[in-house]
């Protein structure tokens, strides 16, 4: 009888004879046919040179460079490579640093890795690049790693355009593109287009000697990738603007917005104290990012024209006005009386009694206090909390309480108090108008930020739609940007009941009675709102919303200058000045504009946080 194992001999024979054949094979594709197997194998004498790409550049409005790249240099370490003999004194009097420098800076980069290379010195200048690259072949293991760093054309716009810095474990750990050594956008447009402006990195792959000395390109460059430039991109910025709107701040706290109506476009954003953006790039960013943030008294890093909310005073009154006509409470008829105020709302003196119109020139508190009471107590709602509601609704049409999906990073929401909000205080229904009637005002505890309350101004301009407002006009050739930034946003209030808010803020500003009939520009038909917002933190902030000119606005703007009192007397000549100088690119007003650059708020701010 046959032997039944004998076919299961040859089976696992033949197995091993295709597995020996199969090693073989593969063998001799690794070691004789394919070279690129041998790269692990060979990483002694190869290097791989990162090729970083230039960051995409940032143009203003009509073409003007404002951000663009400079080359720098990183002296790179592989401590393997490193020579035992090295002249540890010739290498740090070469590169301008300390023994102990040289101590720490190899300890860090041997414990990173002994044959992985990494940072040794960062961003080295062009003159000890050159004499580095001369004597480089003393010192085997260290090398040159090009790269470029971000450099402004004027020294200004901080906030908005943001700075780059090198990647932290964080940022590593969000996004596998990035590895420790890479750069970062951090805040303004560096960071909300970080994924447009960042490129795409390349690597080159050399054969070096013993000495570290480069002989060639690795399998004649075969294996090399091409870095990719970012794309550039053409921001909404008028940077004259930008510049004369920081200039007016200086020495102030608070912020400029000012929007292109049309587009939603941002013309200017201005945050005061503000910095010189060039502090944030090279070797002296850390050191200088840690003074900015040190200053707790001027915060110069916090940006106020996002991030800061507060009372919007009398520039809402436009808004509450807007509400009472599209609610029937009020009409072209109704007149109110005003003797110093209302109820426990005081007023200053003016004439009486007032239709809409005049209450918006005279900016009479009493008036929409009396407004806002019928809009609050309406019949043909059920309660006051129900109206309250709808009173809410208007004015998140126009933005307000929540984010406004800007391409802005740290954005603010603002506050709106919901009707459950007082419900919590007063108890459910336990609330009526005279228990919230300083919202009639822009007081109590609503909270706006000027981006805001710039966007607001745009709506009044457009006469009840606005656009979301952006800083990139066009990214790269093809010019795109997010369809969001092009879809109309519309309140329902009816476009013909802002033919009397306009009126009314025309007549603040070119009325003989009106509160800002001072800033009044020749030939330009500025309608603007003046504002005083109460501060719990010391004096009231001025304040001021304008758009111009009236037929066809082509600039909308919110100006909020901290601790200044009345909004005529410091907001409302910078409104005046920015729209100008937008406008006609020169002023005619010199005494108006040396008042303001003139004034310096600042000590006396720092003076008393000091005090207290």
């Amino acid at each position: 009888m046959k032997d039944p194992f004998i076919n299961r001999k040859y089976v696992i024979m033949a197995l091993i004879v295709m597995a020996a054949a199969g090693l073989i094979i593969r063998l001799f594709i690794i070691q004789v046919v394919k070279d690129s197997y041998r790269l692990s194998a060979d990483n002694n004498v190869l290097r791989y040179v990162t090729q970083y790409p230039a960051r995409g550049l940032i143009y203003d409005r009509k073409g003007e460079l404002i951000v663009k790249n400079q080359a720098a240099y990183d002296i790179m370490v592989v401590p393997a490579q490193t020579a035992k003999s090295l002249d540890t004194t010739g290498f740090c009097d070469l590169l301008g640093i300390s023994r102990e420098h040289f101590r720490k800076q190899m300890k860090a980069a041997v414990n990173y890795s002994r044959r992985a290379p990494s940072v040794f010195l960062k961003q080295i200048s062009d003159q000890t690049y050159a004499r580095f690259q001369e004597k480089m072949f003393l010192f085997p293991g260290f090398y040159v790693q090009p790269r470029t760093l971000r450099k402004y054309s004027k020294s200004v716009g901080a906030h908005v355009l943001g700075y780059v810095s090198e990647v932290d474990d964080n940022a590593i750990r969000k996004d596998p593109y990035y590895k420790p050594g890479d750069y970062i956008g951090k805040s303004g447009i560096e960071e909300s287009y970080e994924k447009v402006l960042r490129g795409r990195r390349g690597v080159k792959i050399f054969l070096v000697d013993v000495y570290s000395r480069i002989k060639g390109s690795y399998a004649d460059g075969k294996m090399d990738t091409v870095a990719i430039q970012g794309a550039d991109l053409t921001s909404s910025l008028d940077i004259r603007l930008q510049e004369y709107g920081e200039l007016l701040m200086h020495n102030k706290r608070g912020s400029i917005v000012a929007i292109e109506p049309q587009t939603g476009e941002v013309l200017a954003l201005v945050s005061a104290p503000t910095y010189d953006p060039g502090l944030l790039v090279g070797r002296i960013r850390s050191e200088n990012f840690s003074r900015l943030q040190g200053d707790t008294l001027a915060i110069p890093l916090f940006n106020r024209a996002l991030m800061a909310a507060y009372p919007p005073g009398s520039t809402f009154k436009p808004i509450n006005g807007l509400i009472a006509l599209q609610e029937g409470v009020i009409n072209d008829e109704t007149r109110f009386s005003c003797n110093k105020g209302y109820m426990f709302v005081g007023c200053h003196v003016h004439s009486s009694p007032l239709s809409l119109e005049g209450a918006i020139m005279n900016s009479c508190n009493s008036y929409f206090c009396q407004a806002f009471r019928r809009v609050l107590e309406n019949p043909k709602y059920k309660s006051v909390p129900e109206a309250y509601a709808q009173w809410k609704t208007y004015l998140n049409q126009f933005g307000f309480g929540s984010k406004l999906g800007t391409d802005f990073v740290n954005e603010l929401a603002g506050f709106i108090p919901s009707a459950s909000y007082y419900d919590r205080y007063h108890g459910k229904n336990g609330w009526r108008a005279l228990s919230v009637i300083s919202l009639a005002i822009g007081q109590g505890e609503i909270l706006i930020t000027p981006l805001q309350m710039a966007n607001m101004t745009a709506a009044i301009a457009n006469r009840g739609y606005f656009y979301t407002p952006h800083i990139i006009k066009a990214i790269g050739k093809d010019n795109a940007i997010s369809k969001r930034f092009t879809d109309r946003h519309s309140s329902s209030i009816d476009p013909a009941n802002f033919d009397r808010i306009i009126e009314g803020m025309e007549g603040a500003v070119n009325g003989a009675a009106g509160t800002a009939r001072a800033v009044a520009i020749k030939d330009i038909i500025v309608c603007g709102k003046t504002g005083t917002a109460q501060n719990p933190h010391g004096d009231a902030h001025s304040v001021f919303v304008a758009f111009a000119p009236k037929d066809n606005p082509r600039i909308a703007i919110a100006v909020y200058v901290e601790n200044a009192g009345a909004g005529a007397a410091y907001a409302a000549p910078v409104a005046s000045l920015m729209i100008e100088k937008y406008l006609r690119d020169s002023i005619g007003n010199k005494a108006l504009e040396q008042k303001i650059l003139d004034l310096n708020l600042e000590d006396k701010i720092i003076r008393r946080e000091e005090e207290h």
